[in-house]
């Protein structure tokens, strides 16, 4: 068995586990494994080993990569979207996880417009307020979403969040039940549901889980480090 699978069956088996401490079904948590700097070839075994749904953050590479793979792949854009890369992107990704501004909300759904498209999207909320990572804030993010719900090609599904990195898991874990609870307030206000919740990496996505996570990002722990770059997927 390829070491790639290996990690698979391993990060599958510790989500399921972790869902059922948290008292969930297993089945409510979407595993993207996130395929960014890895080759087409890493991502053809996953696929072949059952994995439906990969993560690219990067358009070039992405736009590169995919065409070389299954047409049946589900693809997930989670890196900050530059505005430029919309019309580009908008055909080949089912859900696109960082949408951190209104402003690029209602760019995508103008864009969406032009070319007869409904993207789903998640709204990245920057819950930890590190002035590295993009994202609404809390306040922001719910004086924003009545108008973000009503645009007409734009499919909002959720929030996204990303935990500052730290060697302990447990670190994580206020900010994905801020998360969680930001989210549950927002659809008893805007009377519309946003069932999923991106949250947890390779480092903390069992902790995610136990939080609420509908989607979790794995990268690392199942294609192996990035040279040269810290754990962030």
């Amino acid at each position: 068995m390829h070491p790639v699978e290996q990690n698979l069956e391993a990060v599958r088996a510790s989500i399921r586990a972790a869902a059922v401490r948290a008292g969930r079904d297993p089945a409510t948590v979407r595993l993207v494994a996130v395929s960014k700097t890895h080759p087409a070839e890493f991502v053809r075994i996953a696929s072949d080993a059952g994995q439906p749904a990969f993560g690219e953050s990067r358009a070039q590479e992405a736009l590169e990569k995919i065409p070389l793979l299954p047409s049946g792949i589900e693809w997930h854009f989670i890196g900050h979207l530059q505005t430029n890369k919309i019309r580009r992107l908008l055909p080949h990704f089912a859900l696109f996880h960082s949408v951190d501004s209104a402003d690029l909300a209602r760019q995508i759904d103008r864009i969406a417009g032009e070319c007869g498209l409904h993207p789903r999207v998640l709204l990245e909320v920057n819950v930890s307020g590190e002035n590295t990572k993009f994202g609404f804030g809390p306040e922001e993010i719910r004086a924003a979403l009545p108008a973000l719900l009503v645009l007409p090609h734009l499919r909002v599904a959720g929030l996204m969040t990303m935990a500052p990195y730290s060697e302990d898991p447990e670190s994580a874990r206020p900010v994905f039940a801020a998360l969680r609870n930001l989210r549950d307030e927002m659809e008893q206000h805007a009377g519309s549901p946003l069932p999923e919740l991106s949250m947890g990496m390779s480092g903390d996505y069992a902790t995610a889980v136990a939080e609420g996570a509908t989607i979790v990002r794995v990268g690392s722990a199942i294609f192996g480090e990035r040279p040269g770059a810290p754990v962030e997927g």
